[in-house]
Parts: structure tokens; sequence; C-alpha cells
């Protein structure tokens, strides 16, 4: 088969396991990365039906950062399945959900439900739901990371970390570093690995720069 064949027909299994439309929590400031986990604390109406609905049916539900214009939302978000699922004594919903991979937002589906449903593509990501080990130099970017965390005050428990695969490690980096939402959004919406990791570390580097001129600290 050529690769464009075996690309639909990977696809085409993916869209077998992964709904086309799906319930979406949009909210400011959460980048959210396949291979991460992200704990929530539901208790607004219309989340607490969304999650109950999404618990019932597949425990699928997708994540996006909304922009600060009203109801606008980025492109490009992430699917998760809920992991863990509690109910408090107030009502409130505690759940985990680890990511699965991203998709692209194609339009918005009208109903009657109290949350937001939205069709999605996944084919630019199809990579994120391939276990493989890639093959990629993250040296620098490492070495870079944790010069920045620290000037920062952010702990990190860096032999931990590091025993976790390529991709989780930039993911993680990804979500959690100290920078704008912005720029966590274009690393989200980078569709290689390779690309997100020449990202990080271009923006990484431009604050370790910038640190450096103003406190003449960095050579």
């Amino acid at each position: 088969m050529s690769l464009p064949t075996i690309k639909l027909f990977l696809y085409n299994n993916l869209m077998k396991k992964f709904p086309e439309v799906i319930p979406i929590f949009p909210l400011s400031g959460v980048i959210y990365f396949p291979g991460t986990n992200l704990p929530l604390n539901i208790f607004e109406e219309r989340y607490l039906n969304l999650v109950n609905d999404a618990y019932k049916k597949d425990k699928l539900m997708g994540m996006i950062q909304s922009k600060k214009n009203g109801d606008t939302v980025y492109n490009v978000g992430c699917l998760g399945k809920i992991s863990d699922y509690q109910k408090s004594e107030d009502g409130r919903i505690l759940i985990n959900l680890t990511g699965v991979l991203r998709f692209k937002i194609l339009k918005e589906i009208s109903s009657n439900k109290l949350y937001r449903e939205f069709k999605v593509d996944y084919n630019n990501f199809i990579h994120d739901i391939d276990n493989k080990e890639t093959e990629i130099n993250v040296e620098g970017l490492m070495t870079k990371a944790k010069v920045f965390f620290k000037k920062n005050g952010l702990l990190l428990n860096w032999r931990e970390f590091e025993k976790l695969n390529h991709v989780q490690r930039i993911n993680t980096l990804s979500m959690i570093a100290p920078i704008t939402n912005e720029e966590k959004q274009k690393l989200l919406e980078s569709v290689s690995l390779e690309n997100k990791v020449k990202t990080l570390e271009s923006i990484i580097s431009f604050y370790l720069h910038e640190t450096g001129s103003n406190n003449q600290t960095i050579q």
C-alpha cells in the first residue's frame, strides 16, 4: 500500500474508535497534551452535565483553550479520557483526564444541551496514539529547561522526570513550563515532535536571553 493509502486506512480505523462529535470544555489558560494527566474540579452545572454524559457514554471529552474575547476558542485542543471519577458531598465532581490525542475543530454543533459540542478532525494528529519511541535529540532542550525552571523558582524531580519517554517529557514540559498561554497553544498545534522540540527550545532560549540581558547572569 502507498503512504496515502496507509494513512487513510489508519484514519478510518481511528474514526471508528474516536467520535466525530465530542463535548468540549473550553477553559482559559489550560493547555493539555496527549499522555499527560489533568485533574479537574467540576462544579458548574453545564460541565457537571458534560462530565456525567461523557462518563456514561465513552468517558471521552475534549479540552480546548478559550480566547480572551467572549466564547471564541482556539482551533486545536486535546481529547481526553476520564480515568478517575469521584463525587463529593457538596455536589462537585473530581475527575482525572488522561490525554489521548489532539483534534482540530471543524464546526460547532447546535443542540439543546447546556454544554458545547463540536465536530472535530484528528487527521493531522494520528501519530499521537503511536506509542513507538521517537528518536530525537532533546539534550539541549533539557539543559536549558533545567536552568529556566530553576530561575523561575520551580522545582521538578528531574531524575524521575527523565524516566519518561521523549514524547511524555516534551508534552509535560510544554504543559507546565512558565510561558504564555499563546506560546503553549503554539506548542499544542505543532504537528511533529521535532517541530515541538524546536519551538519549545526557541521559546525557552528567548526567556533565558531576556533574563541574561536584564540581570547579566547568563553567559
